[in-house]
């Protein structure tokens, strides 16, 4: 197995250069058309792909945890008359189906945390688009709070991939036109179809930017415009030292991936794969301040470091792998005496960010295609924040053996402050139709065994000792069997029960319609537009509507 590393720092960017000015961050998009992720496509006007986006992905996390005094951050291009040309289309052209979609979900994550930065961190983003931003490029500038456009005569913003590609922008980008920017239907239908985009004026007024400025006037108003943003911030606990987050890559051993705090275990002839949890072993901090001095080696940051690589190891790397058996190790006490330390302190701006970073990799698992079972066995610490996995779970299945005796416990950190992506806890969202239950699963705070956990409803199924192995090896047997096509679609309409949010909006058509899309001639086929793209030929298209 070879991992992919999805390390990156400052220092080495390739397509991004970061600064830092006081309350100020500014992001300027240089893309290196000769150093793709993979050889085999130049990544022409600002394109980009998995590694570019790596890059923005670690822009975002870096800001929120070592730059705690930034207010503002600007996103811009240095290219002429170019901001971003979005995705790469030669590098999606040669991509698998799964990296196509997994690569969709990744870029949305990424624009999604930035959404979250601006909303929970109270960092204000702006769009200063000094050139054309197209398809994933205009969705990038779209997650931004404010979108800023040059007025040079021929800079637009355009979703072209309907009328050029046969496939929809893969960001989110139609999801956020009508639901987060309210672009009237009609509008948006327009602006879909027409591959140019709109300029200057007429981006303007159909609500599609915020501003627009003449070239000579472009620098000097965005700016006038950060300045505005950072005076009108309010106060913040945000301020003082950051803390510098270490790089996480695993050992590999064969077909077993080893991170401190995670161990990913993958048997390829059954298509299962094991992802243990490891409680905190020695002393965690007891307050912001000692978080602080610990930084991302404190438990809490870097468990969450880890299990989101792995996660992301599974989509990229492990795409045959379909069931996910979830497991946890350790002292439920430690973990506990975690979660109380970030309730107590929520309000310490490190703590926020960690809970919140919790929060981003637990939603990355909800949103991951892939089967997942947790199994509650002697030497499980499934409590408190390590409870979520469970909570997570497709199924979860719990020994019921009194000389083997294993308990669950929750904590406040189960009462909502790690929201699925639509907001509710992972509690509400079980008990959809019996909010009462959650509300009883909450007050009980001493351990729960087997039989109380089954009569709280908090696992699916408690077996026996004497039935536990059978009826634990059929479930896995029977679930690696089942068509992966349908499981992932099952899962995607399962999972989020309750309200819609954009996110769940955003990435429940993502899974339907770009998967379905991405599979069909129209686009990807020999004849088709995507396949097509940059050469001659027109594409050739089934017009049946179905």
């Amino acid at each position: 197995m070879e991992p992919i590393d999805f390390n990156r720092h400052p220092s080495s960017y390739l397509h991004w250069k970061l600064s830092v000015d006081g309350a100020i961050a500014r992001l300027v998009m240089e893309v290196q058309e000769e150093k793709p992720w993979r050889p085999g496509y130049p990544l022409k006007l600002n394109s980009y792909d998995l590694g570019v986006d790596m890059e923005l992905a670690d822009v975002v996390q870096r800001l929120r945890f070592e730059h705690p005094d930034v207010r503002a951050l600007v996103v811009t291009s240095t290219r002429d008359k170019i901001f971003c040309a979005g995705a790469n289309i030669y590098m999606l052209q040669s991509s698998s189906h799964p990296f196509k979609v997994n690569f969709c979900k990744y870029t949305n994550e990424t624009r999604i945390g930035l959404e979250e930065f601006a909303r929970e961190s109270g960092v204000r983003t702006l769009a200063a688009l000094n050139g054309t931003a197209s398809g994933g490029g205009y969705e990038l500038a779209i997650a931004c709070d404010e979108i800023h456009l040059i007025d040079d005569g021929s800079s637009a913003v355009s979703f072209p991939e309907t009328p050029l590609l046969a496939v929809l922008p893969g960001t989110g980008g139609l999801t956020r036109l009508v639901d987060k920017r309210k672009i009237r239907r009609d509008v948006a239908d327009v602006f879909c179809t027409v591959a140019e985009g709109f300029r200057g004026a007429k981006a303007l007024k159909t609500g599609l930017v915020d501003a627009v400025h003449s070239r000579s006037r472009f620098e000097a108003k965005v700016q006038e415009r950060l300045q505005q943003i950072v005076a009108a911030a309010p106060k913040s606990a945000r301020h003082g030292p950051g803390v510098v987050l270490p790089p996480v890559r695993p050992t590999v051993d064969g077909d077993t991936l080893r991170y401190e705090h995670v161990t990913l275990e993958v048997s390829p002839k059954t298509r299962v794969a094991t992802l243990t949890v490891r409680a905190p072993k020695g002393p965690q901090p007891k307050d912001g301040a000692e978080l602080l001095a610990a930084g991302g080696n404190a438990w809490a940051i870097a468990f969450a470091r880890q299990l989101d690589d792995a996660l992301l190891q599974l989509r990229f790397v492990l795409d045959t792998v379909g069931l996910v058996l979830l497991k946890t190790e350790g002292d439920a006490a430690a973990v506990l005496a975690v979660d109380e330390m970030l309730a107590k302190h929520a309000d310490h701006w490190l703590v926020k960010e960690t809970t919140l970073l919790i929060g981003r990799v637990l939603r990355r698992l909800d949103l991951t295609g892939r089967s997942f079972f947790a199994l509650i066995e002697p030497g499980s610490c499934f409590a408190g924040t390590l409870l979520e996995l469970a909570l997570a779970a497709d199924r979860s299945y719990m020994l019921n053996d009194p000389q083997r005796p294993v308990h669950l416990q929750l904590s406040a950190m189960n009462a909502g402050k790690l929201p699925m992506p639509h907001g509710l806890s992972r509690l509400d969202c079980r008990f959809l139709g019996a909010p009462q239950k959650a509300k009883e699963a909450l007050a009980v705070r001493e351990p729960i065994d087997a039989e109380q956990a089954e009569e709280l409803a908090l696992v699916t199924f408690a077996p026996d000792e004497i039935d536990w192995d059978d009826e634990v090896r059929v479930a896995i047997e029977e679930r690696a069997a089942m068509s992966p096509d349908a499981l992932t679609g099952m899962e995607a309409s399962l999972r989020f029960a309750g309200p819609e949010s954009m996110e769940t909006k955003i990435f429940g058509r993502l899974s339907a319609w770009q998967n379905w899309i991405f599979t069909r001639p129209n686009s990807t086929g020999d004849e088709g537009a995507l396949s097509l793209y940059g050469r001659p030929e027109r594409p050739v298209f089934d017009y049946r509507r179905t």
